[in-house]
């Protein structure tokens, strides 16, 4: 935390008490015309962490703008302990083109932090992002969904090998943290790796707002602004069982090993036993049908959405809960569950 409570980013600065939204420009379009990204800075009148949300990294990705933007226009952050940095639409050219990558060399975003000013497009924009809104934070929050076709349960994805990272995934309260680095690149390695511990929040799937799901994420923020005393009026949230999922867990991507249409028999969050039918998938005729079942006792934290398939196309991301949280989830997700399979 600096002793400096205002906030500056190249070209302006905010003030204690100050909110300001400002559309900064990160590239230029093959006509040279601007293109600027939304951005709102709230700084609090009284001290505390600099903390930045972002999302739509990947241009289709929309859950989680609408968590940012809740957040910056509909809470009531009179009382806000700190700085907040909302980043809505960092992929703007993704955003307009509804698609997953910039439309500029189908570049990754999200695989370009902390970018480089002599670089590719990509990595310029990165760049500027990251220098004036990324590194000047305490830590962060970034907002995905999967990618189109899949959808997954509201996850945290994480480092926990880090002390501050493991700290805000588990304020933010979610059921599920996967425990990984990061690839190169991407927005939460880049930015923990230089000290700003930051983590990922995986909801729900492309194209679309998921009321729940932002919700729930919602209330994630709210438990990691008490966490942090960024608000005085909010609770650290204890989602009732909680999960890290790292290498000492099964963890699996079922692809499927026949083309065809795939009806699905569970949805995201569900458990499956080893043995339990996932999906099948069939012909158009319906007379050669192939089954897919669990390898293992599992959570589905993703499943597909889009039901058409080639061979190798991933179907579920399954993934092992420990023998204490898997017996809570059975009586969670039935009466009967944990009864019938003691």
């Amino acid at each position: 935390m600096s002793d400096d409570v205002t906030f500056t980013y190249n070209g302006g600065k905010v003030a204690p008490g100050e909110t300001q939204n400002i559309r900064y420009g990160i590239s230029e379009t093959y006509l040279g015309d601007p293109v600027r990204i939304p951005v709102t800075i709230i700084n609090g009148e009284r001290p505390g962490p600099t903390v930045f949300l972002s999302a739509a990294a990947h241009g289709d990705e929309l859950n989680g703008i609408e968590v940012v933007r809740e957040v910056a226009f509909e809470w009531d952050l009179s009382d806000l302990a700190g700085t907040l940095v909302c980043l809505p639409v960092m992929n703007v050219p993704g955003f307009l083109a509804q698609q997953r990558y910039l439309p500029i060399y189908d570049r990754d975003l999200n695989r370009s932090f902390p970018g480089k000013y002599d670089s590719t497009s990509a990595k310029r924009m990165a760049a500027r992002i990251f220098d004036n809104f990324i590194a000047p934070c305490d830590f962060g929050l970034d907002f995905h969904t999967s990618t189109r076709g899949r959808t997954n349960m509201l996850h945290v994805r994480a480092d926990m090998s880090d002390a501050g990272v493991e700290r805000l995934a588990r304020a933010f309260g979610s059921n599920v943290i996967i425990d990984s680095t990061g690839s190169d690149g991407v927005l939460r390695t880049e930015a923990t790796r230089v000290g700003i511990p930051t983590i990922t929040i995986e909801m729900g799937e492309a194209h679309r707002f998921q009321r729940e799901l932002i919700d729930d994420a919602l209330a994630g923020v709210e438990s990691v602004f008490s966490e942090y005393g960024l608000r005085d009026t909010t609770v650290v949230r204890w989602p009732g069982w909680q999960t890290v999922i790292n290498d000492d867990n099964e963890k699996t991507w079922i692809r499927a090993d026949a083309g065809g249409i795939v009806d699905m028999h569970h949805d995201r969050g569900s458990l499956v036993h080893e043995g339990d039918r996932i999906c099948t998938i069939t012909n158009p005729f319906k007379d050669d049908n192939v089954t897919i079942d669990a390898p293992f006792t599992g959570l589905l934290v993703g499943v597909l959405e889009n039901p058409v398939v080639y061979p190798g196309n991933p179907l579920c991301h399954l993934v092992e809960l420990e023998e204490p949280v898997r017996r809570v989830v059975e009586r969670e997700q039935s009466p009967h569950g944990a009864d019938a399979r003691s």
